[in-house]
């Protein structure tokens, strides 16, 4: 073939290819004007679309007055309204006497017309402004409980404005609550076996097995070592239970059939394998849920399980001897939700060296708190907002916590969505531990969004003691 014609046919194939990038690069620029011009919009979407679909910011200062509006008109209808009260569900199981009093939508007023109700006092006002609003909201209830709209409804609309707040800077929740510098994230406190309120009659009397994973120099490895931790203990319970078959509660916790003792030996036995596998710290902690063992008759602690019945001297050296012999991080509810004495005296003789705990003790109430700041009966708090009722006051007892070197532990409840509003609250408050299960798709996305949260932090580190 002459060269003359090659070179022809060279360029008209180069020709061709250049025609089509060309093409390409058009269509391109023409893409990218057109997003372009939607995000000239200002149009900020919040990631999580069940509280509101949007805000407009075209201007920062009014934005927040229109915030409340864009909740109630835009992107709170009811059914999202609705996924969010349903979320916020205070779990029965572990309800203890002081939690504020939950909304029941089969007996109360209908979807609509909370809505309604509050949406009309709302509207208009600053959504940065948390705090006045929670104001507002406990007006619109009217009552010392929140027993006429309920709690799980206030802090619902409390969650949902501070996230309007967030938005309209276009930041995420945990640096709007936190600010620039917040860079520490919590330990995640991992439920591994369910026994008590959480499990069938033949489960442990203890009702939650935890693990936490101190030594982890990540939230990755963290996540990854509690469950770890799960993997392993199936296969110990299983050298335990011949009757076996993978059962778990309603926390993702496996459910054994097996002793208290037994439950201890092999909670142990996993931290320590797995721990000696990654070469990390990995220790047991413990939800005693006492409240649910205390028998107000006979003033003893029922263990079922183990055929056995305490006082109150009885189950402070049990669960002395049960932080000295297996090495335990944390135990919550030791004892009864009124036994700020028991708390004391078991604080006093472990609390150098273990957490004790407080969830049904305080129900993340501040003035509880207080009581038991005097008395030094914890050296913890489980803060977990709607037993409170709003975030402002779920706050302002974080912070009298950390203020009395209470360590706050924000937590799940028992029934549970995949809302992972808790992780941004858990970084926020600069929480050094969160309690959020293991595994369970409702639980994950707790952990993955706090993984998440690790990869936008600059110098990220795991909290401290």
């Amino acid at each position: 073939m002459p060269i003359v014609k090659k070179r022809r046919r060279l360029k008209k194939k180069y020709r061709i290819i250049l025609f089509f990038i060309c093409v390409f690069l058009v269509l391109f620029i023409v893409i990218k004007t057109f997003f372009k011009k939607d995000e000239s919009n200002n149009v900020v979407k919040n990631p999580n679309s069940n509280n509101y679909k949007s805000l407009i910011t075209d201007n920062i200062e009014s934005d927040h007055d229109s915030a409340i509006d864009t909740i109630f008109t835009n992107g709170m209808n009811i059914e999202s309204y609705k996924a969010i009260l349903d979320q916020k569900a205070n779990y029965m199981k572990s309800n203890g006497k002081y939690n504020y009093i939950d909304y029941d939508f089969d007996s109360k007023l209908h979807y609509s017309e909370i809505e309604d109700i509050i949406a009309s006092e709302l509207i208009g006002m600053d959504a940065e402004d948390i705090a006045t609003i929670d104001e507002v909201l406990r007006e619109v209830d009217g009552t010392d409980n929140l027993s006429a709209i309920g709690g799980n409804t206030t802090v619902a609309v409390s969650m949902a404005v501070a996230k309007a707040a967030a938005a309209s800077y276009n930041m995420p929740l945990y640096k709007f609550l936190g600010g620039n510098l917040v860079n520490e994230l919590p330990f995640p406190l991992g439920n591994m076996m369910n026994g008590g309120a959480h499990a069938g009659v033949n489960a442990p009397d203890i009702q939650e097995f935890l693990v936490v994973p101190v030594g982890a120099k990540n939230m990755v490895e963290a996540v990854f070592a509690n469950s770890s931790i799960h993997k392993k203990l199936k296969e110990l319970i299983q050298t335990k239970d011949s009757n076996f078959t993978g059962g778990k509660g309603d926390e993702g916790g496996w459910v054994p059939n097996i002793t208290n003792d037994a439950a201890l030996e092999i909670q142990a036995q996993a931290c320590e394998e797995v721990g000696d596998e990654l070469g990390i710290e990995i220790r047991p902690s413990l939800d005693m849920a006492a409240s649910e063992l205390w028998n107000a008759d006979e003033q003893k602690y029922i263990y079922a399980q183990d055929g056995i019945k305490r006082d109150t001297g009885d189950q402070i050296d049990f669960v002395k001897d049960i932080i000295e012999t297996y090495n335990m991080f944390y135990v919550e509810d030791p004892f009864d939700e009124s036994d700020f004495d028991g708390f004391a005296q078991l604080t006093s003789k472990v609390g150098d060296k273990c957490l004790i705990c407080g969830d049904d003790l305080f129900v993340t109430n501040k003035e509880i708190l207080a009581k038991g700041i005097e008395m030094n009966a914890a050296n913890a708090i489980i803060i977990k907002p709607n037993q409170i009722g709003s975030l402002s006051e779920t706050y302002a007892t974080v912070k009298l916590a950390k203020e009395n070197d209470i360590v706050p532990v924000v937590s799940h409840r028992s029934g549970e969505t995949t809302d992972a509003t808790i992780a941004h609250l858990a970084v926020g408050f600069g929480s050094p531990m969160i309690k959020t299960g293991a595994i369970g798709g409702e639980r994950i996305a707790k952990l993955n969004e706090l993984i998440r949260i690790e990869e936008e932090l600059p110098n990220p580190k795991m909290g401290e003691f």
